[in-house]
Protein backbone atom coordinates (compact mmCIF):
# COMPACT_ATOMS: atom_id res chain seq x y z
CA UNK A 1 0.00 0.00 0.00
CA UNK A 2 1.32 3.44 -0.95
CA UNK A 3 2.22 5.83 1.86
CA UNK A 4 -0.47 8.26 0.68
CA UNK A 5 -3.12 5.53 0.84
CA UNK A 6 -2.00 4.52 4.33
CA UNK A 7 -2.25 8.11 5.50
CA UNK A 8 -5.70 8.53 3.99
CA UNK A 9 -6.98 5.31 5.57
CA UNK A 10 -5.60 6.33 8.95
CA UNK A 11 -7.27 9.74 8.71
CA UNK A 12 -10.61 8.26 7.66
CA UNK A 13 -10.57 5.78 10.56
CA UNK A 14 -9.56 8.39 13.12
CA UNK A 15 -6.22 6.73 13.80
CA UNK A 16 -4.23 9.82 12.81
CA UNK A 17 -5.09 13.24 14.17
CA UNK A 18 -5.06 16.11 11.72
CA UNK A 19 -2.36 18.56 12.94
CA UNK A 20 -3.96 21.52 14.67
CA UNK A 21 -2.00 24.21 12.88
CA UNK A 22 -3.24 27.60 11.85
CA UNK A 23 -5.86 29.66 13.67
CA UNK A 24 -8.89 31.90 13.38
CA UNK A 25 -7.99 35.39 14.57
CA UNK A 26 -9.50 38.85 14.53
CA UNK A 27 -9.15 40.50 11.15
CA UNK A 28 -6.96 43.54 10.52
CA UNK A 29 -10.09 45.52 9.68
CA UNK A 30 -13.82 45.29 10.18
CA UNK A 31 -14.47 43.30 6.98
CA UNK A 32 -14.13 40.44 7.62
CA UNK A 33 -14.14 40.55 11.43
CA UNK A 34 -12.26 37.22 11.57
CA UNK A 35 -9.71 35.65 9.23
CA UNK A 36 -8.02 32.27 8.81
CA UNK A 37 -4.22 32.05 9.03
CA UNK A 38 -1.83 29.15 8.48
CA UNK A 39 0.99 27.85 10.68
CA UNK A 40 3.20 30.81 9.69
CA UNK A 41 0.43 33.30 10.54
CA UNK A 42 -0.11 34.08 6.87
CA UNK A 43 -3.61 34.83 5.64
CA UNK A 44 -5.35 31.95 3.86
CA UNK A 45 -6.54 34.14 1.01
CA UNK A 46 -9.34 31.91 -0.44
CA UNK A 47 -10.93 31.59 3.00
CA UNK A 48 -10.54 35.30 3.72
CA UNK A 49 -12.24 36.18 0.43
CA UNK A 50 -15.22 33.99 1.31
CA UNK A 51 -15.47 35.39 4.84
CA UNK A 52 -15.29 38.93 3.44
CA UNK A 53 -18.20 38.11 1.15
CA UNK A 54 -20.19 36.84 4.13
CA UNK A 55 -19.44 39.98 6.14
CA UNK A 56 -20.54 42.19 3.26
CA UNK A 57 -23.78 40.20 3.22
CA UNK A 58 -24.47 41.50 6.75
CA UNK A 59 -24.06 38.24 8.63
CA UNK A 60 -23.20 38.28 12.31
CA UNK A 61 -19.50 38.50 13.26
CA UNK A 62 -20.00 35.31 15.26
CA UNK A 63 -21.22 33.61 12.09
CA UNK A 64 -18.01 34.63 10.33
CA UNK A 65 -16.03 33.22 13.23
CA UNK A 66 -17.94 29.94 13.16
CA UNK A 67 -17.50 29.61 9.39
CA UNK A 68 -13.81 30.43 9.80
CA UNK A 69 -13.30 27.48 12.12
CA UNK A 70 -15.02 25.12 9.67
CA UNK A 71 -12.78 26.37 6.85
CA UNK A 72 -9.72 26.01 9.08
CA UNK A 73 -10.69 22.40 9.76
CA UNK A 74 -10.92 21.81 6.00
CA UNK A 75 -7.60 23.49 5.17
CA UNK A 76 -5.82 21.56 7.92
CA UNK A 77 -6.80 18.33 6.19
CA UNK A 78 -5.69 19.62 2.79
CA UNK A 79 -2.33 20.73 4.23
CA UNK A 80 -1.82 17.27 5.73
CA UNK A 81 -2.62 15.54 2.44
CA UNK A 82 -0.68 18.02 0.32
CA UNK A 83 -3.74 18.81 -1.83
CA UNK A 84 -4.33 22.31 -3.17
CA UNK A 85 -7.72 23.75 -2.26
CA UNK A 86 -8.69 24.21 -5.92
CA UNK A 87 -7.89 20.56 -6.71
CA UNK A 88 -9.96 19.01 -3.92
CA UNK A 89 -12.51 16.32 -4.77
CA UNK A 90 -15.23 14.37 -3.03
CA UNK A 91 -12.57 11.92 -1.86
CA UNK A 92 -11.04 14.57 0.41
CA UNK A 93 -14.48 15.56 1.72
CA UNK A 94 -15.13 11.91 2.57
CA UNK A 95 -11.85 11.83 4.50
CA UNK A 96 -12.93 14.90 6.45
CA UNK A 97 -16.23 13.26 7.38
CA UNK A 98 -14.45 10.08 8.40
CA UNK A 99 -11.97 11.95 10.60
CA UNK A 100 -14.81 13.82 12.32
CA UNK A 101 -16.93 10.71 12.80
CA UNK A 102 -14.16 8.47 14.11
CA UNK A 103 -11.74 10.96 15.65
CA UNK A 104 -11.92 12.58 19.06
CA UNK A 105 -13.15 16.08 19.77
CA UNK A 106 -10.57 17.85 21.98
CA UNK A 107 -13.33 19.86 23.63
CA UNK A 108 -14.80 16.63 25.01
CA UNK A 109 -11.65 15.79 26.98
CA UNK A 110 -12.22 15.96 30.74
CA UNK A 111 -9.19 16.33 32.97
CA UNK A 112 -10.81 16.03 36.39
CA UNK A 113 -11.07 12.63 38.02
CA UNK A 114 -14.55 11.29 38.60
CA UNK A 115 -16.07 13.20 35.69
CA UNK A 116 -18.73 11.13 33.85
CA UNK A 117 -17.44 9.65 30.64
CA UNK A 118 -18.57 10.85 27.21
CA UNK A 119 -21.95 9.51 26.15
CA UNK A 120 -23.08 8.45 29.64
CA UNK A 121 -26.60 9.31 30.78
CA UNK A 122 -27.14 11.33 33.94
CA UNK A 123 -29.53 9.43 36.19
CA UNK A 124 -31.08 12.53 37.76
CA UNK A 125 -31.70 14.57 34.61
CA UNK A 126 -32.00 11.83 31.99
CA UNK A 127 -29.68 13.84 29.72
CA UNK A 128 -26.82 12.23 27.87
CA UNK A 129 -23.31 13.62 28.19
CA UNK A 130 -21.71 14.80 24.97
CA UNK A 131 -20.07 11.96 23.08
CA UNK A 132 -16.32 11.80 22.46
CA UNK A 133 -16.54 12.62 18.75
CA UNK A 134 -18.15 15.38 16.74
CA UNK A 135 -21.92 15.66 16.69
CA UNK A 136 -23.81 14.96 13.44
CA UNK A 137 -25.00 18.57 13.32
CA UNK A 138 -21.40 19.76 13.54
CA UNK A 139 -20.38 17.56 10.60
CA UNK A 140 -23.34 18.70 8.50
CA UNK A 141 -22.63 22.34 9.32
CA UNK A 142 -19.02 21.90 8.25
CA UNK A 143 -20.13 20.36 4.96
CA UNK A 144 -22.54 23.25 4.36
CA UNK A 145 -19.77 25.80 4.94
CA UNK A 146 -17.36 24.02 2.58
CA UNK A 147 -20.11 23.68 -0.03
CA UNK A 148 -20.83 27.42 0.17
CA UNK A 149 -17.11 28.18 0.02
CA UNK A 150 -16.67 26.32 -3.27
CA UNK A 151 -19.95 27.64 -4.67
CA UNK A 152 -18.73 31.20 -4.04
CA UNK A 153 -15.40 30.64 -5.75
CA UNK A 154 -17.05 28.66 -8.54
CA UNK A 155 -19.19 31.68 -9.42
CA UNK A 156 -15.94 33.50 -10.27
CA UNK A 157 -14.46 30.60 -12.22
CA UNK A 158 -12.08 29.62 -9.44
CA UNK A 159 -11.64 26.22 -7.85
CA UNK A 160 -12.66 22.80 -9.17
CA UNK A 161 -15.25 22.47 -11.91
CA UNK A 162 -17.54 20.38 -9.68
CA UNK A 163 -18.28 21.26 -6.08
CA UNK A 164 -16.51 18.56 -4.04
CA UNK A 165 -19.36 18.49 -1.49
CA UNK A 166 -22.25 16.34 -2.77
CA UNK A 167 -25.66 18.00 -2.82
CA UNK A 168 -29.18 16.59 -2.86
CA UNK A 169 -31.16 18.11 -5.73
CA UNK A 170 -34.27 16.32 -4.46
CA UNK A 171 -34.02 18.01 -1.07
CA UNK A 172 -33.34 21.40 -2.63
CA UNK A 173 -36.37 21.14 -4.91
CA UNK A 174 -38.61 19.93 -2.08
CA UNK A 175 -37.75 22.85 0.19
CA UNK A 176 -37.71 25.59 -2.45
CA UNK A 177 -41.34 26.69 -2.01
CA UNK A 178 -42.07 25.00 1.30
CA UNK A 179 -44.27 26.91 3.72
CA UNK A 180 -43.06 26.88 7.35
CA UNK A 181 -46.55 25.73 8.34
CA UNK A 182 -46.31 22.62 6.17
CA UNK A 183 -44.61 19.44 7.37
CA UNK A 184 -41.07 18.94 6.20
CA UNK A 185 -41.03 16.40 3.36
CA UNK A 186 -39.00 13.25 3.85
CA UNK A 187 -36.35 13.06 1.13
CA UNK A 188 -33.03 11.29 0.77
CA UNK A 189 -30.00 12.96 2.32
CA UNK A 190 -27.08 13.96 0.16
CA UNK A 191 -24.06 11.70 0.23
CA UNK A 192 -21.85 12.09 3.33
CA UNK A 193 -24.57 13.97 5.22
CA UNK A 194 -25.22 12.64 8.71
CA UNK A 195 -28.52 11.51 10.18
CA UNK A 196 -29.50 13.99 12.91
CA UNK A 197 -31.73 12.60 15.68
CA UNK A 198 -34.75 14.77 16.47
CA UNK A 199 -34.89 14.79 20.26
CA UNK A 200 -37.44 16.74 22.24
CA UNK A 201 -36.02 19.77 24.10
CA UNK A 202 -35.17 19.01 27.71
CA UNK A 203 -36.54 21.33 30.34
CA UNK A 204 -35.80 21.35 34.07
CA UNK A 205 -38.59 19.88 36.25
CA UNK A 206 -39.81 22.14 39.03
CA UNK A 207 -38.23 20.10 41.84
CA UNK A 208 -34.81 20.03 40.20
CA UNK A 209 -35.17 23.71 39.30
CA UNK A 210 -35.63 24.56 42.98
CA UNK A 211 -32.46 22.62 43.80
CA UNK A 212 -30.52 24.43 41.06
CA UNK A 213 -31.72 27.83 42.24
CA UNK A 214 -30.78 27.04 45.85
CA UNK A 215 -27.28 26.04 44.65
CA UNK A 216 -26.58 29.60 43.45
CA UNK A 217 -24.17 31.35 45.83
CA UNK A 218 -24.96 35.04 45.31
CA UNK A 219 -27.68 37.43 44.17
CA UNK A 220 -26.03 37.99 40.78
CA UNK A 221 -26.32 34.31 39.89
CA UNK A 222 -29.85 34.08 41.29
CA UNK A 223 -31.02 37.03 39.22
CA UNK A 224 -29.33 35.58 36.14
CA UNK A 225 -31.15 32.27 36.51
CA UNK A 226 -34.50 33.93 37.09
CA UNK A 227 -34.05 36.19 34.07
CA UNK A 228 -33.14 33.19 31.93
CA UNK A 229 -36.03 31.01 32.99
CA UNK A 230 -38.64 33.78 32.81
CA UNK A 231 -37.60 35.84 29.77
CA UNK A 232 -36.35 32.92 27.65
CA UNK A 233 -33.42 35.08 26.57
CA UNK A 234 -30.35 33.46 25.10
CA UNK A 235 -27.05 33.56 26.98
CA UNK A 236 -25.37 36.04 24.65
CA UNK A 237 -28.42 38.29 24.71
CA UNK A 238 -28.79 38.45 28.47
CA UNK A 239 -25.08 38.86 29.21
CA UNK A 240 -24.97 41.89 26.90
CA UNK A 241 -27.65 44.05 28.55
CA UNK A 242 -26.68 47.33 30.19
CA UNK A 243 -28.32 49.48 32.84
CA UNK A 244 -30.24 51.36 30.13
CA UNK A 245 -31.81 48.08 28.98
CA UNK A 246 -33.73 47.54 32.24
CA UNK A 247 -37.29 48.83 32.57
CA UNK A 248 -37.90 48.62 36.29
CA UNK A 249 -41.44 49.96 36.12
CA UNK A 250 -42.54 47.76 33.23
CA UNK A 251 -40.75 44.68 34.56
CA UNK A 252 -39.03 44.02 31.24
CA UNK A 253 -35.58 44.03 29.70
CA UNK A 254 -34.31 45.01 26.26
CA UNK A 255 -32.02 42.62 24.42
CA UNK A 256 -30.36 42.58 21.01
CA UNK A 257 -31.85 39.53 19.31
CA UNK A 258 -29.37 36.95 18.08
CA UNK A 259 -30.95 36.47 14.66
CA UNK A 260 -32.29 39.85 13.54
CA UNK A 261 -29.93 41.90 15.78
CA UNK A 262 -32.93 44.12 16.53
CA UNK A 263 -33.41 45.61 19.99
CA UNK A 264 -36.50 43.96 21.45
CA UNK A 265 -38.23 44.05 24.81
CA UNK A 266 -39.23 40.93 26.71
CA UNK A 267 -40.99 40.60 30.09
CA UNK A 268 -39.33 38.92 33.06
CA UNK A 269 -40.20 37.59 36.50
CA UNK A 270 -40.59 40.41 39.08
CA UNK A 271 -38.56 38.29 41.51
CA UNK A 272 -35.62 38.54 39.10
CA UNK A 273 -35.67 42.33 39.50
CA UNK A 274 -35.66 41.92 43.28
CA UNK A 275 -32.45 39.87 43.19
CA UNK A 276 -30.98 42.26 40.62
CA UNK A 277 -31.59 45.17 42.99
CA UNK A 278 -29.87 43.24 45.78
CA UNK A 279 -26.95 42.57 43.45
CA UNK A 280 -26.65 46.29 42.66
CA UNK A 281 -26.89 47.14 46.35
CA UNK A 282 -23.96 44.89 47.24
CA UNK A 283 -21.75 45.40 44.16
CA UNK A 284 -22.76 48.86 42.96
CA UNK A 285 -24.28 50.09 39.72
CA UNK A 286 -22.49 49.24 36.47
CA UNK A 287 -20.49 51.91 34.69
CA UNK A 288 -21.75 53.62 31.52
CA UNK A 289 -19.91 51.22 29.23
CA UNK A 290 -20.21 48.04 31.28
CA UNK A 291 -22.92 45.35 31.06
CA UNK A 292 -25.10 44.65 34.05
CA UNK A 293 -23.58 41.28 34.88
CA UNK A 294 -19.90 41.52 35.86
CA UNK A 295 -17.29 39.45 37.64
CA UNK A 296 -17.26 39.56 41.44
CA UNK A 297 -13.56 38.86 42.01
CA UNK A 298 -10.50 40.84 41.00
CA UNK A 299 -10.74 43.55 38.38
CA UNK A 300 -14.29 44.29 37.24
CA UNK A 301 -14.88 42.65 33.88
CA UNK A 302 -17.79 41.56 31.76
CA UNK A 303 -19.23 38.18 32.74
CA UNK A 304 -18.49 35.97 29.74
CA UNK A 305 -20.39 32.96 28.48
CA UNK A 306 -17.59 30.67 29.66
CA UNK A 307 -17.82 32.13 33.15
CA UNK A 308 -21.55 31.48 33.14
CA UNK A 309 -20.93 27.89 32.10
CA UNK A 310 -18.52 27.53 35.00
CA UNK A 311 -21.21 28.78 37.40
CA UNK A 312 -23.54 26.05 36.19
CA UNK A 313 -20.77 23.45 36.27
CA UNK A 314 -20.09 24.12 39.94
CA UNK A 315 -23.80 23.77 40.69
CA UNK A 316 -23.97 20.57 38.63
CA UNK A 317 -21.06 19.11 40.58
CA UNK A 318 -22.87 19.69 43.85
CA UNK A 319 -26.23 18.39 42.59
CA UNK A 320 -24.91 15.54 40.39
CA UNK A 321 -26.73 16.97 37.36
CA UNK A 322 -25.67 18.14 33.89
CA UNK A 323 -27.88 21.13 33.07
CA UNK A 324 -26.70 23.63 30.46
CA UNK A 325 -27.43 27.28 29.78
CA UNK A 326 -29.76 26.46 26.90
CA UNK A 327 -31.81 24.17 29.15
CA UNK A 328 -32.94 27.32 30.92
CA UNK A 329 -34.38 28.68 27.67
CA UNK A 330 -36.09 25.33 27.02
CA UNK A 331 -37.52 25.45 30.54
CA UNK A 332 -38.90 28.95 29.98
CA UNK A 333 -40.45 27.95 26.64
CA UNK A 334 -42.03 24.81 28.12
CA UNK A 335 -43.53 26.77 31.01
CA UNK A 336 -44.93 29.44 28.67
CA UNK A 337 -46.49 26.89 26.32
CA UNK A 338 -48.03 24.99 29.25
CA UNK A 339 -49.77 28.12 30.57
CA UNK A 340 -53.41 28.05 29.33
CA UNK A 341 -53.62 31.84 29.67
CA UNK A 342 -51.04 32.38 26.91
CA UNK A 343 -51.60 31.75 23.21
CA UNK A 344 -48.95 30.28 20.95
CA UNK A 345 -48.67 33.61 19.15
CA UNK A 346 -47.85 35.32 22.44
CA UNK A 347 -45.28 32.66 23.28
CA UNK A 348 -43.75 33.14 19.83
CA UNK A 349 -43.40 36.86 20.54
CA UNK A 350 -41.61 36.22 23.83
CA UNK A 351 -39.32 33.54 22.36
CA UNK A 352 -38.79 35.69 19.23
CA UNK A 353 -39.07 32.77 16.85
CA UNK A 354 -39.51 33.62 13.19
CA UNK A 355 -42.12 30.89 12.59
CA UNK A 356 -45.02 29.83 14.77
CA UNK A 357 -44.33 26.19 13.85
CA UNK A 358 -41.06 26.35 15.79
CA UNK A 359 -42.99 26.86 19.03
CA UNK A 360 -44.79 23.54 18.54
CA UNK A 361 -41.68 21.55 19.55
CA UNK A 362 -42.35 22.66 23.14
CA UNK A 363 -45.93 21.31 23.16
CA UNK A 364 -44.82 17.72 23.62
CA UNK A 365 -45.91 16.10 26.86
CA UNK A 366 -43.12 15.47 29.36
CA UNK A 367 -42.92 12.28 31.40
CA UNK A 368 -42.21 14.42 34.49
CA UNK A 369 -45.61 16.10 34.13
CA UNK A 370 -47.40 12.74 33.91
CA UNK A 371 -45.48 11.08 36.75
CA UNK A 372 -48.24 11.24 39.39
CA UNK A 373 -50.89 10.11 36.94
CA UNK A 374 -48.68 7.27 35.75
CA UNK A 375 -48.10 6.11 39.31
CA UNK A 376 -51.87 6.03 39.85
CA UNK A 377 -52.24 4.10 36.60
CA UNK A 378 -49.67 1.51 37.65
CA UNK A 379 -51.24 1.18 41.11
CA UNK A 380 -54.77 0.48 39.92
CA UNK A 381 -55.84 -3.18 40.19
CA UNK A 382 -56.49 -5.04 36.99
CA UNK A 383 -60.20 -4.83 36.09
CA UNK A 384 -62.06 -8.08 36.70
CA UNK A 385 -64.09 -9.65 33.93
CA UNK A 386 -67.80 -9.91 34.76
CA UNK A 387 -70.85 -11.00 32.78
CA UNK A 388 -74.51 -10.00 33.14
CA UNK A 389 -76.67 -12.17 35.36
CA UNK A 390 -78.82 -14.82 33.73
CA UNK A 391 -76.16 -16.46 31.57
CA UNK A 392 -75.16 -19.99 32.36
CA UNK A 393 -71.53 -20.46 33.29
CA UNK A 394 -71.14 -23.29 30.76
CA UNK A 395 -72.45 -21.07 27.93
CA UNK A 396 -70.03 -18.28 28.89
CA UNK A 397 -67.16 -20.76 28.94
CA UNK A 398 -68.01 -22.04 25.48
CA UNK A 399 -68.40 -18.58 23.91
CA UNK A 400 -65.59 -16.65 25.62
CA UNK A 401 -63.28 -19.46 26.66
CA UNK A 402 -63.49 -18.43 30.31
Amino acid sequence: MAPDSELRNAVAEGLTDVPRIGAVIAGPGTVPPFVVVDAQQRLVDPAVQYLRNLALGDVSPLTCKSYGYDLLRWFRLLWLLGVAWDHATEAEVALLVGSLRNGSNPQRVRQRAGTPGPGTVNVRTGKQQLKAGYAPRTINHCLSVICGFYAYHGSFGRGPVLNPVPESTERREASRHLSPLEPTPVVRRARLRQRVPHAAPRSIPDKLWDELFDAMRNDRDRSLLLFYVSSAARASELLGIGAHDIDWGGMRIWVVSKGSRARQDIPADPQAFVYLARYFESEGLPGPNLPVFRTLRGETRTLTYWALRRILQRANDRLNTNWTCHDLRHTAATRLVSDPALTLAEVQRILRHANLATVSIYTQTRVEDMFDRLQQHYGRPRPEVSYPAGYAADDVSVVFGA
